[in-house]
């Protein structure tokens, strides 16, 4: 109840605010006696430019019918945002569930159950260009770098018809900058920064932009390096500051464009992410805390090749896109938490993910009363995972238990085929310059198998460890390889929008539109517990789920520029969802469905722009999510009750204050952001096939807010800023994982962060 009237009391305070989007952040006034009329002026005229694409065609950000923040290089550079976490803290309607480096899944608008999603597609899609990178939840997910951006798009709510099937609550995309071939460029951005008073983090990027022939061919190359020392203590391997990370990589563009109307591009992306250890942490055993008998390692190595190509007609461009790209990624974590570390139980998990990628689409020119796109989709992935479940050569000869090879108990290895094809299409007809209506249309096809290969073993060894005993030859049988049940669906998903202009600088619009997830067949389908035979039994598998979405919205700028608001309200139906659930003997993950789920809220952007280099800004989203529809037998198997709220807050938002001025002949800034944070359970909160009996992991994160401070000096190339994270040195729980194998299930906010960025172009 606290947590809900703070939230109202919030929202009411910061609406009479009117600050404004972060997408409609301003550039730094110039300085001089001038500073204040043509701070005024560049306010008015970075609105008027904010061109996106979330549309597949190049629009102003205030006349798209949809609910989109933008995000540009410049701001991401001084507010030190390197990936997700900046972003949903200062976007409405956004939250990241990350668990450590590495995992990360996005809810949008409420569309979720726990923040983890094992064996599910991610709600909320992520794109790099036109490369899907989001993938189900226990799978590691890369962190790009987020240096020489054009910029970051967050659509939100369903956007099945332009990006397939796994955009069913909205997508993110990461728009890197094309090669210049007209000029020399170069830029570099370093970030000292400390950690919790003595933990030293290092981040460098750079960037150079070499035009081979003019106005033809150019080679633009980004690189990056960050080293971060931890701040959480691993009290079973000793290490202090376990959750260290080192990650490097890069970008290399090279474009060509022969004549006026054609251009291709080559595009590669190498990243490697190497945290050394989890972040999630053990309230009971201290504040920033852990124990495993050695690190848990989320760690992921990416590559992408992409060939773009694009030609101009004068009354359509045909654009292609083919992309290549392969994830190689460590997934090892100690199990041991599921028996309170009675035995030792963990896993090492090696996988590789293949991926092709191939759309063409053919989008109108602009001009006219007709605006349409059509294209075709194609997209397969091959996931190959070798799973080793061990115990330890000192408890095995404690016990004396023989019998197998080494110390790991099971060795089984499998790979899964995905496929999702699709042709889609969009339609728009412009009555007159103030009214137009959309229709879009993607029909999908999707189908995905699981496979075991031979040659793996399992034994009785949980029983045997388990039950106490000493001296035994531990049972030893092969596994035989398996060809899982072929799951197969297929979908439409639609969506009608009519947008009005009644004056020149207010868009209204009113939006019906759907989305759909791929089916899940369950790789351990039909497996009894060794543990104990009387749990469940893994069913098949989860069907798609299905999302409706109905939305209007409003874009305005006033009082000549110097009141911008973008405001939505939305009521979503979520249909056969599919849920995550472990089985508790074993912890063995399975996705089934569920029946419904409501999701209704409000999300606004909104700023103002006084003059006197002061500007003010502000975002937010209320939210009210629950399960309505549950069966007895839905509920027995999943946990989940009926009224339960969903993995979303009701209220989060942030407001920033900036004040811009000039101190000679440099520009400054001082600058300060508070986000909050509300609470929200971070799983379903029953047993799964026990029902009624309450879940002893259920949990609530916290109701946070972070204050964030910036002042920087710039002039000509340079700029020299530094900030204050986290000023309060909030320490709240930010994610509860939903699995009971762990022993330390909770992530925290990264403490007290005091730095200096460094950024150079030229």
């Amino acid at each position: 109840m606290t947590s809900r009237y703070m939230a109202s009391v919030s929202l009411a305070s910061l609406i009479a605010l009117a600050a404004p989007a972060i997408a409609q952040e301003a550039e730094p006034a110039e300085a001089g006696e001038n500073a204040n009329e043509e701070a005024a002026n560049e306010d008015v005229a970075m609105q008027e430019r904010i061109m996106v694409t979330a549309t597949r065609r190049e629009q102003n950000l205030q006349d798209v019918p949809l609910a989109v923040t933008a995000w540009q290089q410049d701001t991401l550079s001084e507010k030190g945002i390197v990936s997700y976490d900046g972003l949903a803290r200062e976007t409405p309607g956004i939250v990241l569930n990350q668990p450590t480096a590495n995992f990360n899944t996005i809810t949008t608008r409420g569309i979720a159950t726990n923040g983890y999603g094992a064996n599910l597609q991610a709600a909320t899609a992520i794109y790099i260009n036109e490369l899907p990178i989001s993938s189900n939840g226990n799978s590691t997910i890369l962190d790009p770098t987020l240096y020489d951006v054009e910029r970051v798009e967050v659509l939100r709510g369903p956007q099945g018809t332009l990006f397939g099937a796994n955009s069913l609550s909205g997508a993110v995309r990461i728009l890197t900058k094309a090669p210049n071939p007209n000029e020399f460029e170069a830029s570099a951005l370093v970030d000292f920064g400390l950690v919790d008073g003595d933990a030293l983090r290092q981040r460098y990027n750079g960037m150079i932009n070499i035009p081979l022939i003019e106005d033809q061919l150019a080679l633009r190359v980004v690189g990056f390096y960050r080293d971060e020392e931890g701040w959480v203590d691993n009290l079973g391997t000793g290490i202090e500051g376990a959750n260290s990370l080192e990650a490097t990589g890069g970008r290399a563009h090279l474009l060509w464009e022969p004549t006026n109307n054609f251009d291709i591009g080559l595009l590669v992306v190498h990243e490697d992410n190497n945290p050394a250890d989890s972040a999630l942490t053990n309230p009971d055993r201290g504040e920033y805390v852990r124990f495993t008998e050695r690190p848990d390692l989320f760690q992921s190595d990416f590559t992408s090749y992409n060939l773009t190509a694009n030609y101009e007609m004068d009354w359509a461009t045909l654009t292609s896109s083919s992309t290549y790209s392969n994830i190689d990624g460590l997934f090892i974590v100690d199990l041991a938490g599921t028996f309170n570390q009675a035995i030792p139980f963990a896993l090492d998990a090696v996988g590789s993910d293949e991926n092709f990628v191939q759309e063409v689409r053919l989008v109108s020119a602009d001009g006219g009363d007709w605006d349409w796109t059509v294209g075709g989709f194609y997209f397969n992935k091959r996931r190959d995972i070798d799973y080793e479940y061990r115990s330890s050569i000192e408890f095995l000869q404690a016990r004396n238990l023989t019998g197998l090879p080494d110390e790991y108990y099971q060795v089984r290895a499998g790979y899964f085929d995905a496929i999702e094809s699709a042709a889609f299409g969009e339609l728009t007809y412009r009555f007159s310059d103030q009214f137009w209506v959309t229709g879009g249309l993607r029909y999908t096809e999707t189908e995905i198998q699981n496979f075991t290969l031979p040659g793996g073993y399992n034994s009785n060894y949980l029983a045997v460890a388990l039950g106490g005993f000493t001296d035994v030859a531990l049972n030893v049988f092969p596994i035989v390889g398996e060809e899982g049940q072929k799951v197969e669906a297929d979908n439409i998903s639609y969506k009608v929008s009519a947008s009005w202009k009644p004056v020149e600088n207010l868009t209204t619009y009113a939006t019906v539109s759907t989305g759909f997830r791929s089916p899940v067949a369950n790789a351990r389908a039909g497996a009894v517990s060794l543990v104990d035979p009387n749990d469940l039994v893994i069913p098949d598998g989860a069907d798609s789920d299905e999302l409706t979405n109905y939305e209007v919205g409003l874009k305005g700028r006033f009082f000549n520029g110097k009141v911008t608001s973008n405001l939505s309200a939305y009521y979503i139906l979520w249909e056969d969802i599919q849920v995550q659930a472990n089985r508790l003997s074993d912890q063995v993950q399975f996705a089934t469905n569920i029946g419904e789920a409501v999701s209704q809220g409000i999300e606004f952007e909104l700023g103002y722009y006084p003059g006197n280099g002061f500007s003010l800004f502000l975002n937010g989203s209320l939210n009210d999510t629950e399960i309505t529809e549950l069966t007895a037998e839905e509920a027995a198997i999943s946990g989940a009750e009926q009224g339960l709220q969903l993995a979303m807050p009701n209220f989060q938002g942030a407001a920033t204050a900036r004040y811009d001025f000039g101190i000679g002949d440099m520009d400054a800034f001082i600058a300060g952001t508070a986000s909050y944070v509300g609470d929200f359970p971070g799983l379903l909160p029953n047993v799964p096939g026990q029902p009624n009996v309450p879940a002893p992991t259920f949990d609530y994160t916290d109701a946070y807010t972070v204050v964030n401070l910036q002042a920087g000096v710039s002039r000509d190339n340079w700029k020299v800023t530094g900030y204050v994270e986290n000023l309060f040195d909030d320490n709240s729980i930010t994610y509860v994982h939903p699995e009971s194998f762990v022993d330390a299930r909770y992530a925290r906010q990264r403490p007290l962060t005091v730095g200096v960025r460094l950024g150079l172009e030229y």
